[in-house]
C-alpha cells in the first residue's frame, strides 16, 4: 500500500474527482457474470478503505445485487468503484485502476472467478486464480451462485 502518498485520480470527464492516502498497491481482476456486464470486459479494482476516500462531483450508483453497489460518474459514465454493502468487506471500495494515472503505481495479483474467462482470453502471468467454486468457499456470506 502506498499509505501517505496522496492519490488523485478523475473520471474521463473531470468532474468526479477522488483522492486518497490508502491506495492500495494491489489490483484484482474479476470474471463474475455481473463484473463483465458493468464494465464491458474484465472488472478490475484496487482496494481502499471508505473512510479513506475523498469523492467530489456528480456520483450515481446501483444496487447490482444485494450485497453490492457499483459507482460511475453521472456526466460521463466513468466506471468509479464496485463495494460490498454487507459482509465482511463492506468498508472497502474497489476503485477503478483507470482513475488514476499508471493505476496508481498498483499492480495486478490476483483474478477472480477465473474459470469465467471469456473463451479468446487470457491474462498471462504469475497471477493468482481463484475459480467461482473457491471463492464461494472463502467467501461464505454469498449464496450458491451468487455473483457480486
Amino acid at each position: 500500500m502506498s499509505e501517505g502518498i496522496l492519490r488523485e485520480g478523475r473520471c474521463l470527464c473531470g468532474e468526479v474527482r477522488i483522492s486518497t492516502r490508502a491506495l492500495g498497491d494491489e489490483i484484482s481482476a474479476c470474471y463474475c457474470d455481473n463484473c463483465l456486464r458493468w464494465s464491458g470486459s474484465v472488472q478490475m479494482g484496487i482496494e481502499v478503505p471508505r473512510d479513506a476516500v475523498t469523492v467530489t462531483g456528480p456520483v450515481k450508483t446501483h444496487r447490482s445485487s444485494h450485497l453490492a453497489e457499483r459507482a460511475w460518474c453521472d456526466t460521463c459514465g466513468s466506471a468509479l468503484w464496485f463495494a460490498y454493502v454487507e459482509g465482511p468487506d463492506a468498508g472497502y471500495f474497489e476503485i477503478a485502476p483507470g482513475l488514476f494515472k499508471n493505476a496508481g503505481d498498483a499492480r495486478l495479483t490476483h483474478i477472480v472467478y477465473s474459470d469465467r474467462e471469456p473463451t479468446g482470453w487470457h491474462m498471462g502471468g504469475d497471477l493468482d486464480r481463484m475459480p467461482e467454486k473457491d471463492y464461494q468457499k472463502n467467501f461464505p456470506f454469498l449464496s450458491e451462485g451468487d455473483t457480486p
